[in-house]
Order: C-alpha cells, then structure tokens, then sequence
C-alpha cells in the first residue's frame, strides 16, 4: 500500500515537474538570448548557457533606446489606479448583492454574469470615440477609465462575502455602524485574500495589455510596458532580438517578484471564494 502510494505521488510530481517546465520553457529562453550576441542567438546549434556573457551590454542597449524607467513608471500608475478604483467599486457591490436583501437582486446577478461574456473588443469602437470627442486621447484617463469597473471582481468578491458569517455584520450593525461603514471596517479587512487574488489577476491582466494601450495611445511618454517592446522593436527594424529580450526581462520581472510574494495569499483567496479547478 505504502509503495503504491509513494508511486502515485512520484508519477505526479513528475508530471507537475514536466507542466512546469512546458509553461517556463519560454521566460527560461528569453533569459538565455537577454545574455547572447546576436551570432549567439541564430547559431545553428542551441545552447541554454550563453558563450559570451552580453548581459550587461544587452540591458544598456535596452536602456538606452527606450525609456524603460518610464514605461515601468507608467505600467505602475496605470495598473495602480485600475486596480484601486476596482475594489472601491467592486466590494459595496459585492456586500449589497451577497448580504442585503431588495429587489432586483437576482436581475443584477444576471448583469454581473453577462457582463463576464462582453470582451472590451465589443467596445473599443465607441469607447475610442468617446475618448476622441472629448479629446483624452493620449492620457491616464484613457487607459484607465474603461476597467474602473471590473464584473469579474464583483463575481469574485460576491462568491467571499456569501461565506462570511451573517453574525458579523449582526452585531457591527448593534454597535452603530452605518453600511458604509461595516463595508470600511468590517467587510474590507476580512475580505484581504480575496482582494490579493484578484489584484494578481488584475494587475497581470492590465500590465500585460497591448490591445487598449495601442489603440489610445500614440505618445511614448504614456506608453505602458507592452507597448514599449513595441516601439523598441520599430526602432530597432526587430533585428536585435538580444536587446529586445533584455527589455522584455526587465519588464516581466515585476510581475514576477510580486506574484512570488502574494502567492500565499493568492492561493487562500481563490481557495476561500470557492473557485477551485
């Protein structure tokens, strides 16, 4: 029985273990060509560890033909701002819909879930537009305004809330607190994993974003970071693919270091608000 056991777990760690290496496989090359010459990267024979250590003239080729401090800067506010707005918004609505009783619940329930369905493809035409009229191209708002409300965040934070206790919001009630204030003082600090969990997913969704910044945002110095590489590869004709490697290392590598250090409590989030694969 034990044998059998220790068999079963062997041959799942090593398909874990070869998962993992499938979905590293790429950020594990662009580290490899972020360190080569450029004869090095288009050699016939493929090598993980560089012959040549470029990784230092590499990165200031990447730093010096595109403002990569801006770009950073720039996925930071952006990311940032979208991120706040969204959980302003999103947790009084998820707390009416999980714990208030009125009518017309069910029917915003509905709207939660179609609005899951609309891609903001459906909606860059007239949203473009509006941007244009009121001439905000080329701006924060622009890049900012169209995720201020997020329906995803609202579904998730309403699957945490409906576990919460009722005699919680009971007795903050019998102490005197407004709604407004069982939301702030209450509901909030309660509600941190699964506010972390859809930050990850928020702020990797937004900063990895090419289509919306490309469609609004002509100026470089507004650029978020995909968009940059964008712009690097126009300067550079595509053909320096070392540089064009280290700037998309140094671009990923926050997301990374975040996503490593909120992984706990990502994983207690996603395990408390029910949606388990």
């Amino acid at each position: 029985m034990t044998q059998t056991l220790n068999l079963g777990r062997i041959v799942r760690l090593s398909l874990l273990s070869f998962g993992a290496l499938v979905f590293l496989a790429p950020y594990i090359f662009m580290i490899s060509a972020a360190g080569k010459a450029q004869a090095d990267i288009f050699a016939s024979s493929l090598s993980l560890v560089p012959q040549q250590w470029y990784y230092v003239e590499n990165i200031q080729k990447a730093m010096s033909r595109v403002d990569i401090p801006t770009l950073l800067w720039n996925g930071v506010v952006v990311c940032g701002i979208i991120l706040i707005i969204q959980v302003m918004v999103a947790v009084p609505c998820a707390y009416a819909m999980a714990k208030l009783q009125f009518r017309g619940s069910r029917f915003m329930m509905a709207l939660v879930m179609l609005g899951l369905l609309v891609p903001i493809h459906a909606t860059a035409l007239p949203l473009y537009v509006a941007f244009d009229t009121l001439s905000m191209l080329n701006s924060y708002a622009a890049l900012v305004a169209p995720f201020s409300i997020s329906v995803f965040a609202i579904f998730l934070f309403l699957q945490f809330f409906r576990a919460l206790p009722d005699d919680l919001i009971h007795a903050a009630r019998l102490d005197g607190m407004s709604e407004l204030g069982v939301v702030a003082r209450v509901i909030l600090p309660n509600a941190w994993p699964a506010v972390t969990a859809f930050a990850i997913f928020s702020v990797v969704a937004h900063w990895n974003d090419l289509f919306w910044p490309l469609i609004v945002v002509t100026n470089s110095d507004y650029a978020t970071p995909p968009l940059g590489l964008l712009f690097f590869r126009a300067a550079e004709a595509g053909d320096d693919y070392g540089a064009l490697m280290a700037a998309t290392l140094i671009i990923t590598l926050p997301l990374v270091l975040a996503f490593l250090m909120a992984q706990k409590r990502f994983v207690e989030g996603i395990a408390m608000t029910g949606l388990k694969g």
